[in-house]
């Protein structure tokens, strides 16, 4: 199948105002969990285009929305609206307005880290979890980050987000450099480490400086599909999804449970041996913490796995998801 052109679904308001979410949908209802997916920083329900048809063609129902603060879904203005419990909540009320008892929820990146907060703050709603990239763990805290950089927040990524407006006065007026410059597949992580310490100080912000950034690896989407990318954001700019950066330390503190506890239902953890931002030893000790859970490793990819390497995560996720639902 094609990957299905979006629709607006408008959602219950769980007590942070009305929202409405831009839908990619497609498959039959069946006793089968749905699956939806979680994209990631920054991206869109788009990034699901290789994923979304192999499930619906294994029979399942799938459902990959632009999350708050993407494309063309809601972008409230208040940060507070973008923390984690506002985050599951629109995957919960997504599901209610879709009839959708029970999912399989599937997510890279930041989306990876909602879905493993699934079964946190919506239990009832999730048959299992999908980790791409993302393991299962609590939220970083912006003090430990500050540590790994001496305090000098512009050489990580996720602290130089903090402060409203910082980031998006560099990165709204250069979406295309973002899309050009960092989506590109994996390279070997030694030459990354290399360049990242290149100054004397490991410099973990590669947004800083987009001119001056040296593109490692090879582009893994077409021409037509990072001008998709490129024409939503330099619409949209960047506010939306860096608001859930600046949510960190708030999520600990409301959920400090994430990332602690057995999820209770079948889990798959989907590695990348090169991504240079979660690398497979983050998830090492997740067979420690879940019971039902199975890893898969895919070679020689970085950190945009589902869109540079769609077959490999394809036949890893539809072999989990036929074999255990």
């Amino acid at each position: 199948m094609t990957f299905p052109e979006p629709r607006l679904v408008e959602l219950a308001d769980r007590g942070h105002g009305p929202i409405t979410l831009s839908v990619h949908e497609s498959g039959p209802s069946s006793d089968r969990p749905a699956v939806v997916f979680s994209h990631g920083f920054p991206e869109l329900g788009y990034s699901w285009r290789h994923q979304l048809p192999a499930v619906v063609d294994a029979g399942f129902r799938g459902v990959a929305p632009d999350q708050r603060g993407y494309g063309g879904s809601s972008a409230p203005e208040a940060i507070e609206a973008y923390d984690i419990e506002a985050l599951c909540g629109d995957l919960d009320a997504l599901c209610e307005s879709l009839e959708i008892e029970k999912a399989v929820f599937v997510g890279h990146d930041w989306g990876g880290a909602v879905v493993w907060a699934m079964p946190e703050i919506h239990p009832e709603r999730v048959a299992g979890v999908v980790g791409i990239c993302t393991p299962y763990m609590a939220f970083p805290g912006t003090d430990f980050l500050k540590m790994l950089v001496d305090g000098e927040v512009e050489r990580q990524y996720m602290l130089w987000f903090q402060e409203p407006g910082v980031a998006e006065a560099v990165l709204d007026t250069r979406a295309e450099l973002v899309f050009r410059k960092l989506m590109v597949g994996g390279v070997d992580p030694t030459s990354l480490m290399e360049r990242a310490f290149a100054g004397g100080k490991l410099d973990m912000n590669p947004f800083r400086d987009l001119e001056g950034l040296e593109s490692a690896g090879a582009p893994i989407a077409t021409e037509e599909e990072l001008q998709h990318y490129i024409d939503v954001f330099d619409r949209t700019g960047f506010r939306g999804g860096i608001n859930w950066y600046r949510n960190l330390d708030r999520n600990r503190e409301i959920r400090p449970r994430i990332g602690t506890f057995d999820p209770g239902v079948p889990c798959l953890m989907i590695t990348a041996a090169w991504d240079p931002v979660l690398p497979p030893a983050f998830a090492a000790g997740m067979k420690d913490q879940i019971a039902d859970l199975e890893y898969a490793a895919i070679e020689e990819v970085g950190h945009w796995v589902p869109q540079e390497a769609p077959e490999r995560v394809n036949d890893a996720l539809v072999s989990w998801l036929t074999r255990r639902f």
